[in-house]
């Protein structure tokens, strides 16, 4: 399996490559050159296994290349090993027809870690056979930077970085990144909002002096690999409501396009995926394009749903790929319009994004009550980016497809936005009930590229 850019300017690279590249040297994307399709025999036999078996059924036609079978199963059980539910990503059962896939019993307690377990254990694999090391640089809205500290944190071959926006992460999502006392990762609080953070990843990574020097790689969603692995649950949780047999749809907070587009994989490689619907807060880019009204920034408004307060969704990259038929120039002339603020999307290719992709935008009034009433009937206690979810997807499911609405995170990394509408403070699993005690270490850092990139070649370690 080769690896192609979005933009078709770059060399085509094996997994492992495109895993350790992260960016393409043309400022693309990787994505597969061909998507795997499995047979509806092959999807039925994966109802009821283990996780980690479907998992690696799902996962090895991209791998197969990279890593031997017997390699891959180690370290995909080494990945999900530490996580605090058996059935890894279970589902609960909201009210007639509708479901929520919990993606938050694992480490940091968010979905991030499916994909940033499973990207540390590949990434040691590669990095010892190859005798390297890396330097990993992130940009974080609250739960990809504890993910990816907690997936990295004391390992030899690599240093972490972790870009976030001062004052916009909640306490919870900030302490599990500040308070590691590993020596090879480091937190840096930006003066700016995720954005900012973001874009100083990506500069940092068309700035080929500074990546070639310091071996920078990227373990942010533009990684294919952290697609790869939260395809995996689509098919787990499908096949568990009666797929391929009956089709099943997704609902999915969302900010950086992510997790959705993994379910935009998921439906490719031949899972019966009826609808996906694009969940938003008030940073609404993504509602706006899929409504019809361009792809536009606007000022990032902080929320109570933090994770999802971006304007620029790196991911939507790979879907307008497919959306204007996988043309790299047109692609990459989309991304220098965007560089000017934005741009309008071809009728054709509305058209194959509206196919594919519905959308919602709920209000933080809505999402307050959404986590009451969904307490009040369901008895679940949930984050605010989940009841983002839940909102859409009640006002958006046919009520003879299943709705499976995507539980991002344990509603303790958001106790008070939680508690502000339900009464009720979730408490910390007993693993991290001492969060708050556990000295912080953080540097705070100018919104600018080079106080960033000085900063990261001081505190490498040679």
């Amino acid at each position: 399996m080769k690896y192609i850019s979005t933009r078709g300017q770059a060399p085509e690279l094996s997994l492992e490559e495109a895993m350790l590249t992260g960016l393409a040297r043309d400022g693309g994307l990787y994505l597969p050159a061909e998507i795997p399709v499995l047979s509806r025999d092959e999807i039925a036999a994966l109802a009821g296994l283990p996780y980690e078996e479907i998992a690696f059924r799902v996962m090895w036609p991209y791998v197969s290349g990279s890593f031997a079978g017997d390699e891959f199963k180690e370290i995909i059980a080494r990945a999900y090993a530490g996580f605090g539910h058996d059935a890894r990503a279970p589902l609960k059962q909201l009210n007639e027809n509708h479901f929520l896939l919990e993606l938050f019993h694992g480490p940091t307690l968010a979905f991030k870690d499916f994909a940033m377990q499973l990207i540390g254990q590949l990434f040691q694999v590669a990095l010892k056979r190859r005798g390297k090391r890396v330097t990993i640089v992130g940009a974080t809205s609250g739960d990809t930077g504890s993910a990816a500290i907690e997936a990295f944190r004391g390992l030899d071959a690599v240093d972490v970085f972790i870009l976030f926006p001062h004052g916009r992460v909640s306490e919870v999502q900030r302490r599990q990144m500040t308070t590691p006392a590993d020596s090879n990762v480091h937190a840096l609080a930006v003066d700016g909002d995720f954005d900012d953070c973001q874009a100083a990843v990506k500069d940092m990574f068309n700035d080929f002096d500074f990546r070639d020097r310091v071996k920078l790689a990227g373990v942010n969603s533009i990684n294919f690999a952290r697609v790869l692995a939260q395809v995996v649950y689509y098919f787990s949780a499908a096949t568990s409501l009666g797929a391929p047999h009956r089709k099943v749809s997704f609902t999915v907070p969302t900010g950086n396009f992510g997790d959705i587009f993994a379910g935009y994989i998921a439906k490719r490689m031949g899972l019966p995926i009826d609808r996906l619907v694009v969940a938003t807060n008030q940073n609404d880019i993504l509602h706006r394009c899929l409504s019809g009204q361009g792809y536009f920034k606007g000022d990032t408004i902080p929320s109570i749903s933090p994770s999802m307060d971006i304007q620029v969704s790196s991911n939507f990259e790979r879907a307008l790929y497919y959306a204007y038929g996988e043309d790299g120039r047109a692609v990459a002339q989309l991304m220098d319009e965007l560089k000017q603020g934005g741009f309008h999307v071809s009728q054709g290719a509305m058209e194959v994004l509206r196919e594919n992709f519905d959308s919602g935008r709920v209000s933080e009034e809505e999402t307050l009550a959404t986590i009451k009433s969904t307490l009040e009937h369901s008895a679940e206690l949930v984050c605010p980016h989940t009841a983002v979810g839940i909102k859409v997807a009640e006002d958006t499911r046919a009520a003879d497809v299943p709705m499976v609405t995507l539980a991002t995170a344990h509603p303790a990394k958001f106790p008070a936005a939680v508690e502000q509408a339900s009464g009720v403070h979730p408490p910390l699993p007993s693993r991290m009930s001492d969060l708050y005690e556990r000295p912080e270490r953080v540097t705070r850092i100018a919104n600018d590229l080079g106080a960033i990139e000085d900063h990261i070649k001081r505190h490498i370690a040679e």
